[in-house]
């Protein structure tokens, strides 16, 4: 039980990883596919990316020692789950679904049932995608461990079962039929009339619009983190791998630059382009006015956060202005909007409006 509850958290923070690593993309393709955001869309994808996750996890981990293992056997006896079933019943009667073989069958069953559900509602198609998708998505699990994860270990460690993937096609289907509960109109993830056409510019836009270039950035500089350590590992430089110091200059200084040049080519920054926003208007100059909305948004927090020592805290008062003024200014136009003298609008509303 204690491994199965370890297996479920492992879960749910791998989804929840994936989640906001996908989270800007995810935006930006909700306002252009459906002309806004829904918290409760995104909810459901990332529970259909917990879902993907378990099944990664329970079936596939904990990877055992190399030097332990024992190699497992293959069964590929299609009667043997019938044969399960009825000696579980001439054992325990009623009570047969508490048998461990039949538990497991059951729990084979479960662990798809919000694949075919998921496939469903948020993919729009029917049983037979949930059949196809659930049988090969086994198939390619059952095949992972047979061949001891593609040659990573001698052997099987766990064994190739065509139960498995009887039980498992058979949750996909059942999910798929549970999704029709849903209504149809809620299913699948359709373009929507009228989603190319301007909204209201809200608070709540421009705060996704802020989380989405704060979010972007932090995953970027990251990212460049990580390369920058294994690109100094790879080249011998373990010093500099374990002082960090290189590493987190650049991953700074990447960010910093790529918001700069966006901003200044499209005078919107990335999380702009994500919620469908932008600044127009004003009366400086087209350059000068995009430099200011930098400054005064996500490049001038950037630019304080990575300076040293104090200068953390001064990002943060700066990150809190931010927000207040957003909030107390005409349209949610905020510190970006008063220090380039713009107002914020809707990317869709035509240029010379």
């Amino acid at each position: 039980m204690q491994d199965r509850v370890i297996l479920a958290v492992l879960a749910i923070t791998l989804g929840v990883v994936v989640a906001v690593l996908v989270f800007v993309p995810f935006v930006a393709l909700s306002f252009r596919r459906r002309g806004g955001f829904g918290v409760r869309r995104f909810l459901l994808w990332g529970a259909a990316l917990v879902a993907v996750m378990a099944i990664w996890t329970y079936t596939l981990l904990p990877l055992p020692d190399p030097d332990a293992i024992r190699c497992a056997g293959v069964n590929v006896d299609v009667t043997a789950l019938a044969d399960d079933v009825r000696g579980a019943i001439a054992r325990r009667g009623s009570a047969a679904a508490g048998d461990p073989a039949v538990t497991q069958l059951l729990l084979n069953v479960l662990l798809f049932v919000p694949l075919g559900f998921f496939i469903r509602v948020l993919g729009g198609r029917g049983v037979v995608t949930a059949l196809v998708v659930g049988a090969a998505l086994s198939a390619f699990i059952e095949v992972t461990q047979l061949t001891g994860v593609w040659g990573l270990y001698p052997c099987a460690y766990r064994v190739f079962d065509v139960d498995d993937l009887l039980t498992n096609t058979l949750g996909a289907v059942l999910g798929s039929l549970l999704g029709l509960v849903v209504p149809r109109r809620l299913r699948g993830s359709p373009r929507l009339p009228g989603a190319d056409e301007p909204r209201p510019v809200t608070r709540g836009r421009r705060l996704l619009g802020i989380l989405c270039d704060a979010l972007a950035a932090w995953v970027l500089g990251l990212a460049v983190i990580v390369m920058v350590q294994v690109s100094l590992y790879l080249l011998g430089a373990e010093s500099a791998v374990q002082d960090g110091s290189a590493a987190t200059v650049v991953g700074s200084v990447v960010p910093i630059v790529l918001w700069l040049v966006v901003t200044l080519a499209t005078g919107r920054t990335i999380g702009d382009h994500a919620v469908e926003l932008r600044f127009a208007g004003g009366p400086l100059p087209v350059g000068l006015a995009r430099a200011l909305r930098f400054v005064g948004g996500i490049g001038g927090w950037m630019v304080l956060n990575s300076l040293p020592g104090a200068w953390a805290f001064v990002a943060g008062v700066f990150a809190v202005l931010s927000v207040v003024l957003l909030l107390v200014t005409p349209d949610g136009r905020g510190l970006p909007g008063l220090a380039s003298g713009q107002r914020v609008v809707d990317a869709r509303v035509p240029e010379d409006r």
